[in-house]
């Protein structure tokens, strides 16, 4: 049996495969989709981005963990909170999002092939079921999974991987949680249990927390969770664990100290599924991690098969990977002469909630490039007042003599949202003065741009 014949065959249909197929299907392009019928949409959709943003929801709605603030702590829209009630909203989402993502890829006439791709050569792929698919361009969209140590022994219920944790326990909360790894899924999920009531203890091997995100944001991150309770483990390394009999799961550390808790969250890492798809019968490594380095164009060693997304590394984001798969399908097909935007906005979904765009203060110190910096509190901003959110603040950081806006950091309610106005002010070379001298909706979040603008024009009138 003859292989059926392509244009493009993405292996993946998540961020990155949905957009890098749709943008080739619209030049005209002959394209399909490889991936598991109960897959459609990624590992974002089933297992990542939308499950656990859409659990940090349901964990501020079931608390009412901004209402306690007007109402007191003991105050909650469900007395009770289980996983199964947190699960039905995530279920909800999912089988929406993946209804959507169907339809856009059958109104662009993308086909799609049920089963998961290995290469059999440079140009053709292997499907489960026996079928075999042959393309001129190759986009590899695999993404990523939980990466798991070997030592340790994750059961899905007392030890997991995030992936496991909607179906662990029989419908209870954990009373304490050991979470292994502060990255952005660890803090995630650390910061929820958190808000959840849980007893969280972070362990981090190293003796700092996201480099990449403003020091100042960070700390206030940590002050607002260990207020919550959690408590911190940085320096410290995993050493083994093991399930007692009494039911507890036990972490050893390095140090010689003992954590316990009901369960355990192991989040160090993902593993790329690329390492899955027999690249080296066709030339193309990839490192411990299962990545694949590509160039600025998006494309392997090979150069009719490109790779984008979570597969390839940083930032690993669904935002930039959906920007990736549309470069890649442009390039490959002599589109428009396109290329990754020098600055992207960075949400990181904890409660609070962080977001970013731009260089932080340490590294424009490392750079010797003069700045300062307004801050607005959200105890100042009426929509904060309004919603009960006393912890957030915004940082605007800018050139002290030109005024223009050289980043944007934020953490608080809606701080994801309004980092696009920051964002697009600093993609179009624009000052903090704009800020001050245009209107706002009031009361906003937004707002809190005026308020920072004010506070950085304060500081540098000080010192002039």
């Amino acid at each position: 049996m003859e292989p059926t014949s392509y244009d493009l065959v993405v292996i993946g249909s998540g961020p990155a495969g949905q957009k890098g197929a749709i943008a080739a299907a619209k030049m005209g392009k002959r394209v399909a989709v490889i991936d598991r019928y109960d897959m459609l949409g990624g590992v974002c959709l089933h297992a990542g981005t939308i499950p656990s943003k859409t659990l940090r929801l349901a964990v501020l709605y079931l608390t009412g963990f901004q209402q306690k603030s007007f109402y007191g702590q003991a105050y909650s829209p469900k007395s009770h909170v289980t996983v199964d009630d947190l699960m039905f909203r995530v279920r909800t989402v999912v089988e929406r999002e993946q209804a959507q993502v169907t339809d856009q890829l059958q109104r662009n006439d993308v086909t799609l092939v049920n089963g998961w791709a290995s290469f059999v050569d440079a140009h053709t792929l292997q499907v489960e079921d026996g079928q075999q698919v042959r393309a001129d361009h190759i986009l590899i969209a695999c993404g990523t999974r939980s990466a798991r140590d070997p030592e340790i022994p994750y059961d899905g219920q007392k030890v997991m991987v995030a992936e496991d944790f909607g179906s662990a326990g029989h419908g209870e909360i954990p009373r304490s949680m050991i979470v292994v790894g502060a990255g952005v899924i660890g803090l995630e999920y650390a910061s929820m249990l958190s808000a959840l009531g849980v007893r969280v203890t972070l362990i981090e091997r190293r003796d700092t927390m996201l480099d990449f995100v403003d020091r100042e944001i960070i700390e206030a991150l940590r002050y607002h969770m260990r207020r919550r309770d959690a408590i911190f483990r940085l320096g410290e390394h995993v050493t083994g664990v093991r399930i007692q009999d009494n039911g507890l799961v036990r972490a050893e550390l390095e140090s010689g100290k003992r954590v316990t808790g009901d369960a355990l969250l192991y989040t160090v890492g993902r593993q790329s599924n690329a390492d899955q798809l027999g690249l080296d019968r066709i030339g193309i490594d990839t490192d411990a991690r299962g990545r694949v380095t590509v160039n600025g164009n998006f494309q392997t060693v090979r150069p009719h098969i490109y790779a984008v997304g979570d597969c390839i590394g940083f930032p690993a984001l669904a935002s930039t990977s959906m920007e990736q798969g549309r470069l890649a399908s442009t390039h490959m097909f002599d589109g428009p002469s396109l290329k990754p935007a020098p600055f992207f906005p960075y949400g990181i979904y904890s409660i609070p909630e962080i977001s970013m765009v731009g260089r932080t203060e340490q590294e424009l110190t490392a750079e010797r490039v003069p700045y300062e910096v307004g801050k607005a509190l959200y105890e100042d901003v009426s929509k904060a007042q309004m919603v009960g959110d006393r912890a957030g603040m915004l940082k605007l950081i800018f050139d002290p003599d030109t005024l223009k806006l050289l980043s944007v950091h934020a953490i608080g309610e809606e701080s994801t949202e309004i980092i696009h106005i920051g964002h697009a002010v600093i993609a179009l070379g624009g000052t903090i003065e704009y800020f001050r001298d245009n209107v706002f909706n009031y009361p906003t979040f937004a707002e809190a741009y005026k308020v920072a603008a004010y506070d950085g024009f304060n500081k540098i009138a000080e010192v002039r």
